[in-house]
């Protein structure tokens, strides 16, 4: 029988890990001002950074993908990865005092690089929503794919949350011959596949009605890099078309006050594409923070970016965007990069009346 109470008892602890007793909700009408963002986290390895972002204390954390590594078929072996995460008293720490808004990316959605060719997608968003405590009715329980979106704060303090899902429908990368590439530059290339494809069809029809809601100020939510276009490893620029249509719908969507967040990379960066007929009205920045735990190091690894505002810090980091609704000027939004101690790497201040049309600003 002791076989069977220990196989007992470890399911006990595993479903209790992902229980959603120790999350906090986000309160709808709460004005955020506050926001930590971070993504890539080994389960296994020790993750001081948690400490950093308490005591930031921001209103929400976003969790960019890749929280855990579970890489795996086994949907018993990815919840229990997820459990080892619960546990983490850093984590939980976190988890207790802090609202998360969460995506994920290759290795928490099950293998590495992957998008829908992998097999188990439909479990394993059951298992990323048992996780982040997502009710059992909730219409992301029925759709395929974890995209959503979440409006909180009153009237004139609006702050949207644009989750995508940047790998259930997303189609196979382009690879670039063996013999062509060059050592830690990355194996892809943009996709010459006119039917290629990252959000897939209905998330597209959706997220064209999520930009029409009210806000004033909108986080996208990306687990790739959308802004930058030259190395060669996952990002939007791997699939030319769909990027220019993430821009074209950006941009006909009349959204104002927008700005990507994204993770995957190993190191952190803020990058800004600049306004243009085939961009937006306005400047796009993209404040990629990764990794919470995993870093790159310093290494030899270059990855070239002409959009890059200031260093790569490749070091454990978290990112962060504060958002004064009464500066005196009108309302700024400070995006910056954080090391493990909670100090300021590089930061970018913009208005966040200068993130509209010309036509449109008051």
């Amino acid at each position: 029988m002791r076989p069977v109470i220990t196989a007992w008892c470890t399911a006990i602890f595993l479903l209790s890990s992902l229980a959603p007793a120790g999350a906090r909700e986000l309160d709808p009408a709460v004005v955020v001002q506050r926001i930590a963002a971070g993504s890539c986290i080994r389960q296994d390895k020790p993750q001081p950074i948690w400490r950093a972002v308490v005591d930031f204390a921001p209103d929400v954390l976003l969790m960019l993908g890749d929280n855990i590594y579970g890489d795996t078929e086994d949907m018993a072996v990815l919840r229990e990865k997820y459990g080892v995460l619960a546990a983490d008293p850093g984590f939980a720490a976190v988890r207790s005092r802090v609202p998360i808004v969460a995506v994920w990316d290759d290795h928490d959605y099950g293998a590495n690089d992957a998008g829908r060719e992998y097999l188990w997608r439909r479990e394993s968003q059951q298992v990323f929503l048992d996780f982040f405590a997502v009710p059992s009715d909730s219409p992301l329980r029925a759709q395929d794919g974890i995209y959503r979106a979440i409006v909180v704060g009153p009237p004139g303090r609006r702050v949207q949350f644009i989750c995508l899902d940047t790998r259930f429908h997303r189609s196979s990368l382009a690879s670039i011959a063996l013999s062509e590439r060059v050592r830690g530059e990355g194996p892809y290339k943009p996709t010459d596949d006119p039917d290629a494809t990252v959000l897939g069809a209905e998330q597209w029809r959706w997220l064209a009605g999520a930009l029409a809601e009210p806000a004033e100020v909108r986080i996208v939510l990306s687990s790739i890099q959308v802004a930058a276009t030259e190395h060669h490893w996952e990002q939007w620029g791997n699939f030319p078309a769909e990027r220019a249509r993430l821009f074209r719908t950006l941009r006909e969507s009349g959204a104002t006050g927008l700005v990507v967040v994204s993770g995957d990379r190993h190191s952190a960066e803020i990058s800004c594409v600049a306004p243009g007929p085939d961009t937006l009205p306005y400047p796009l920045y993209d404040l990629t923070a990764s990794s919470l735990n995993q870093p790159q190091g310093s290494g030899k690894r270059q990855e070239p970016n002409a959009h890059r505002l200031g260093p790569r810090f490749r070091e454990p980091n978290f990112g962060t965007l504060e958002i004064d609704w009464e500066a005196p000027a009108g309302p700024t939004m400070t995006l910056a990069i954080r090391d493990m101690t909670g100090a300021i790497v590089h930061a970018e201040q913009v208005q966040i009346a200068d993130l509209a049309a010309a036509d449109t600003v008051p």
